[in-house]
């Protein structure tokens, strides 16, 4: 797989050949301003420039991850719902979700459906990024083995997660609501949605912070697992887990394209939710490695919703954990989000965006 990615692949090695792990490269970002300004030329090179710089082209490449919260990007893209608009959306393909934030933060790629804590170290680091939109809400989920039934039972245990994810903020903050911490357990962090669970089905790691369809799918594979915290538990009803996020260059020079990509995932929630079996036949199997069974019955506890206003003040508060776990330094302020695009194509497009079942307004 590796081999898809050619010279950007081999210029990623050699950008992070000196930093071991993934924490310590996302901590590294913080001091490597030099490499978030300088690198993107040579990246953009070696993949082909996206449309944001290749002249007369509309083609936009984009990264995204593995859960269920990316089932508006992949149905815009398996759809080419944005094509009317004048924008092709191209997906990179990533062998790791490290390679997905990496691509993203040094400019190799435009647009990243991506969960709000890589985004927020990102910007951290000084990467140019803005939130123009959300992809899904919910579906973040701790499964633990049988005879673990609660975050106490939790001490002295392994716990399989994903570095400055969404997926290792929600144990973080679980732990802390019940007077724990990451010292009492065991955290060992993986490169794939399907090798965690993989991990957790074969006793390798006593719990894992998993997204739908892999959690439940965890959950059903290992006898006597029980899901400890679905998330709402913490943070109540549709919280946010990926975000839409685009580099500031685009947003301020081709504000159509942001747009047109917008308008294409309005376009697929709506889809998706007068016929979620439809988008799901059309990404089981190529997107998620699960049944179509399994996949439904995920895609209730996960569902898109693109217009996540009002998860500003949400993710204004992990930001909060992102910096007591040491991936940020400081706070941002709300000027990390732009919801100005999304606005207008709200305002263009009323019949369909009231027709929406999940939404802010």
């Amino acid at each position: 797989m590796c081999e898809r990615h050619g010279g950007a692949f081999a210029a990623l090695q050699s950008a992070s050949s000196s930093i071991t792990g993934r924490r310590d490269f996302l901590k590294s970002l913080g001091g490597a301003g030099a490499a978030v300004v300088v690198l993107p030329t040579a990246l953009a090179a070696a993949m082909g420039a996206t449309g944001a710089h290749a002249a007369g082209s509309t083609r936009i490449k984009a990264t995204h991850g593995a859960g269920l919260c990316n089932l508006g990007i992949f149905i815009a893209k398996e759809r080419q719902l944005a094509q009317g608009d004048g924008v092709e959306l191209e997906f990179v393909v990533t062998p790791t979700n490290t390679d997905i934030v990496t691509l993203f933060g040094v400019g190799a790629v435009d647009i990243s459906m991506i969960p709000y804590s890589n985004f927020l170290s990102l910007y951290d680091a000084g990467a140019p990024v803005k939130v123009v939109a959300g992809g899904g809400v919910n579906g973040c989920l701790v499964v633990a083995k049988e005879g673990i039934r609660s975050a106490a039972d939790m001490r002295g245990k392994t716990l399989g997660t994903f570095q400055a994810d969404t997926l290792e903020v929600l144990p973080y903050d679980w732990l802390k609501k019940a007077g724990l911490s990451f010292k009492d357990v065991q955290v060992r962090y993986f490169n794939t949605s399907p090798e965690m669970a993989q991990a957790f089905i074969g006793g390798a790691v006593d719990a894992i912070c998993a997204v739908e369809p892999y959690a439940s799918q965890s959950a059903a594979a290992r006898k006597g697992a029980t899901v400890l915290s679905d998330g709402t538990d913490v943070y109540g009803a549709q919280y946010a887990d990926c975000v839409l996020s685009v580099r500031t260059p685009l947003l301020q020079k081709q504000p159509e394209v942001v747009r047109a990509v917008i308008k294409a995932l309005l376009t697929a929630q709506s889809q998706i939710e007068a016929d979620q079996a439809g988008a799901l036949k059309q990404t089981v199997g190529k997107y998620y490695k699960t049944t179509m069974e399994a996949a439904a019955g995920a895609a209730k506890r996960q569902p898109v919703m693109v217009d996540q206003r009002n998860q500003t003040q949400f993710i204004m508060a992990r930001a909060q954990s992102m910096r007591e776990m040491g991936y940020i330094k400081k706070l941002p302020g709300n000027d990390v989000f732009d919801w100005k695009p999304l606005e207008a194509v709200i305002a263009s497009n009323q019949a369909m965006f009231s027709a929406l079942k999940l939404k802010s307004a």
